[in-house]
């Protein structure tokens, strides 16, 4: 499933082609996918609208439109009183992809440009969705979701109070969207490792200064990803269909039964926690 690096590398992608281009028309081939919003709502409200901006919030891309006609738009990251966001949440097999690629059984949606570009929503299982808001419902959207990991504003001592205020899994506490917006599965397990921390142990037993090296150890892995486009194993995709590159740099999740890269001491894997692969070092994480 695509985390935080992943929809960044997206996100930006996007960002940098489709600033100021309008929408031309939308068609929906597999209405499944969409969230408050019909097929046939969707290409009215989005026709004939504007990209003001294209950012990530969470494990979302999300497109912020306005009129092409509207008064005092800006076409910029910091603009105001965006009528329309498309959020698009593409879970496990979901891609949003700028032109390069034909139509075929697993395209869900196709935004055609004025330019003649086609945005397309691409999903195999379908498990991906895509919601269109207004400015309070994606405010509301916003508001249930924790802090950006990558936010400057969240300091060690907020960050320690997110992680000690629970007696749950640390990892499991790292992996809840209403905490902490972003993290998934894969850089869970790396920035555990990172930090030296069991993933099992209780949020309320970690002191402040190893919350402090977690939060640091959760920004590198994140940094790293971010500059090689994030991690592929199977499915994920750049808006160009393009794979990440992160894969070969982990050096906990995948790597159950293989020597850990620090210690040597063979790396142990489970899925008592919330159900999902954790991988640890029995030796240097405690």
């Amino acid at each position: 499933m695509p985390e935080l690096p992943e929809t960044e590398t997206i996100a930006r992608d996007l960002d940098g082609a489709l600033r100021g281009a309008v929408v031309s028309s939308v068609h929906v081939t597999r209405p499944d996918v969409l969230r408050a919003v019909t097929a046939a709502a969707l290409g009215k409200r989005l026709a004939g609208t504007v990209v003001c901006s294209v950012s990530r919030r969470a494990k979302s891309i999300v497109i912020a439109l306005a009129r092409d006609d509207a008064e005092n738009i800006s076409i910029d990251s910091s603009m105001v009183a965006v009528p329309e966001r498309l959020v698009v949440t593409p879970r496990f097999t979901g891609a949003l992809l700028l032109d390069g690629m034909p139509d075929d059984a697993y395209t869900c949606i196709r935004i055609v440009l004025t330019d003649g570009r086609v945005l397309r929503y691409h999903d195999v299982r379908r498990l991906g969705t895509v919601a269109l808001f207004d400015a309070p419902a994606f405010d509301a959207w916003s508001a249930a979701l924790g802090p950006e990991p990558l936010d400057p504003e969240l300091t060690d001592l907020r960050f320690s109070g997110i992680i000690r205020g629970s007696s749950r899994a640390v990892k499991s506490i790292l992996m809840d969207q209403r905490r902490l917006a972003g993290v998934g599965n894969i850089y869970a397990n790396e920035a555990l490792w990172r930090a030296g921390i069991r993933p099992s142990r209780s949020g309320r037993t970690i002191t402040l200064a190893r919350c402090a090296a977690l939060l640091a150890s959760l920004r590198a892995v994140f940094t790293e990803s971010i500059a090689l486009r994030g991690t592929t194993f199977r499915d994920f995709r750049d808006a160009y269909g393009e794979r990440g590159g992160f894969a070969d740099k982990l050096q906990a999740y995948g790597r159950a039964g293989l020597p850990c890269t620090r210690c040597g001491t063979t790396l142990k894997g489970s899925h008592a926690i919330d159900g999902r692969q954790t991988v640890w070092c029995t030796s240097c994480q405690s």
